[in-house]
This record gives structure tokens, C-alpha cells and sequence, in this order.
């Protein structure tokens, strides 16, 4: 029988795989450009989120926790005026998600209560901010749904 730690580490990385899959779906009907713009005059693009996602997960898990070096350019997440494009986006996000699960998995059972600490948190031990990031991916696919309800209710949403 596996113990907490392993059933601990199947369970967020079930989580931050099928959240990453779940982008994936949601963005296949959207063209280049959909993934780009917002459908409405407020908010955010499906493609900003992702990059925003991206670069939460390459800070909060890979540079603080992985120690990964990466630097985070969090506005720039929201307003990149030369985007890459939306298949290079989700690479970026898979890329970001495969660290998460090898760190996931790296983790000792001591592991989890290491003290951590980083830019914007007030998490103090990494489970504290390893589970926290999958629930901030949930809330983004959330927003990501309703655009693209948006882009499908406009007749505007195919590739």
C-alpha cells in the first residue's frame, strides 16, 4: 500500500496533467488569432493565460522550488505585444507542467514541509504552494471556458 507522500505526488500530477490536457481541448477550435484576442473589452486572450499559467508555474515551482533559474516577467504574461504562437504557447505549458511533475515526483516525504518562500505568497512550505498552483490553473481554465463560450456563442470559434 502506498503511503501518503506517493499517494500524495499521483494525486498532483493526475491534477496538473489533466489541467494541462484540459487547456488543450479548450483551445484546439481556436484559430491563431482567437487565442490572441480578447472577445471582450475587459479581461484577458486564452493565449495570455496561458503564458500567465506558464510563467507561474516556471517561478512559483520551477525557480523556487525546482531551482530551475527561470526569472519571471510577470506583466509581460498579460501584455506581450509579440506573442509566440499558439502552438508554441502550449508547448510552453507543457514544458512547464513535465517540470512540475518531475519535481512533484522528486519529492521526499520530508520534502513537502521544506520552508518556501517567493514573490507574491504567503505560502511557507512547498505542498503550501504546489497544491495552490494546480487550484490556480483550475481557475484559469474556468476563465478559458467561458471564452471560449464566448468565441462559440460569436460563430467565431474554428481553426
Amino acid at each position: 500500500m502506498p503511503g501518503l507522500d506517493e499517494t500524495l505526488a499521483s494525486v498532483l500530477v493526475d491534477r496538473y496533467t489533466t489541467n494541462a490536457a484540459r487547456v488543450h481541448e479548450l483551445a484546439a477550435p481556436l484559430a491563431n488569432e482567437q487565442f490572441w484576442q480578447q472577445p471582450f473589452p475587459y479581461g484577458n486572450s486564452f493565449g495570455h493565460l496561458v503564458l500567465h499559467l506558464t510563467g507561474n508555474l516556471n517561478y512559483y515551482i520551477g525557480a523556487r522550488i525546482a531551482k530551475t533559474g527561470y526569472v519571471r516577467d510577470r506583466p509581460r504574461e498579460f501584455n506581450d505585444p509579440n506573442p509566440p504562437a499558439k502552438e508554441e504557447a502550449l508547448k510552453r505549458l507543457d514544458d512547464a507542467v513535465a517540470m512540475v511533475v518531475k519535481t512533484v515526483r522528486a519529492q521526499s516525504p520530508e520534502d513537502w514541509s521544506v520552508e518556501y518562500s517567493g514573490a507574491g505568497t504567503n505560502a511557507k512550505i512547498r505542498l503550501d504552494m504546489i497544491l495552490p498552483c494546480a487550484s490556480h490553473m483550475q481557475h484559469h481554465i474556468g476563465q478559458m471556458i467561458y471564452l471560449g463560450y464566448q468565441w462559440k456563442r460569436t460563430g467565431t470559434s474554428q481553426k
